[in-house]
């Protein structure tokens, strides 16, 4: 497996994405970055452009995105707009390449929450559709999707992996399929043996310490078992950090311990 690290959990609202880290990472010997989709498009072509060259000098790719929408592209409810949704996808993709993305996470809570009193099942259907919308980009580019199960309290819709399962299924498109974040995984008090029935359609893993979703720090048995799971079940893909940090530089470089169970 590959190690990464997710930088927006390590930014501000200065600098959302979380570029000041990039050559930290390198140092400490993660594999690759994961940088922020919806923060990215907010940058003017030639901030991109500065982007970019900012990845190649740090010695480290992006291999993926995460923050695929903003809030303000509905996917569910009256307000969502699938011209709309398209036209951001169309963009976003194309970021997407340029950074080379492999992989796009798809957690977006905030475009894809129910607003209250709307159908839950019309809801699950409009995230489907918004699904397929991005299949139609992400497939020829040679990007896959990873639907991300939230906890409840960041979200009302796609809280379990057997729920994102559902969509995945709902939307039938061969570029879409899951993720399991370890803490969301916890909070949720999901069990390992759902985690082995359903990972044959994981590509792609996040991972902090449930106990403030922070940078693990010291080993423990609870991440060897969930790791040994994956492995059984034959996952060889890539598992990015995704953690707040106190104290960044110090447990950027000490979270590599998690080699050890990859």
């Amino acid at each position: 497996m590959k190690l990464g690290c997710c930088l927006n959990m390590l930014g501000d609202s200065s600098e959302p994405i979380g570029r000041r880290y990039m050559n930290l990472l390198y140092r400490a010997g993660y594999d690759y970055m994961e940088l922020p989709l919806a923060q990215i498009m907010e940058l003017s072509e030639a901030g991109f452009e500065e982007l970019l060259s900012q990845i190649q000098e740090s010695g480290i790719p992006c291999e993926c995105c995460n923050n695929f929408f903003p809030a303000s592209v509905r996917l569910t409810g009256e307000e969502a707009d699938p011209p709309k949704i398209s036209e951001y996808v169309k963009g976003a993709m194309d970021r997407a390449v340029r950074l080379g993305a492999k992989i796009i996470v798809f957690g977006s809570s905030g475009a894809k929450n129910v607003p209250e009193g709307f159908d839950y099942r019309r809801a699950l259907c409009q995230t489907a559709d918004a699904l397929r919308i991005i299949d139609a980009f992400a497939l020829p580019a040679g990007i896959r999707i990873a639907i991300e199960p939230l906890n409840c309290r960041e979200s009302n819709i796609i809280c379990s992996l057997e729920e994102g399962a559902l969509l995945m299924k709902e939307a039938d498109r061969s570029s879409i399929r899951l993720l399991v974040d370890y803490y969301h995984f916890m909070m949720e008090k999901e069990s390992l043996e759902t985690l082995g029935a359903l990972t044959e359609d994981i590509i792609h893993v996040h991972f902090a310490e449930p106990a403030g979703r922070s940078f693990p720090t010291a080993e423990q048995d609870a991440y060897r078992e969930f790791f040994t799971v994956l492995k059984e079940k034959g996952y060889d893909g890539r598992v990015s950090i995704e953690a707040y940090g106190k104290e960044p530089e110090k447990e950027l470089e000490k979270a590599v311990f998690i080699r050890k169970y990859l």
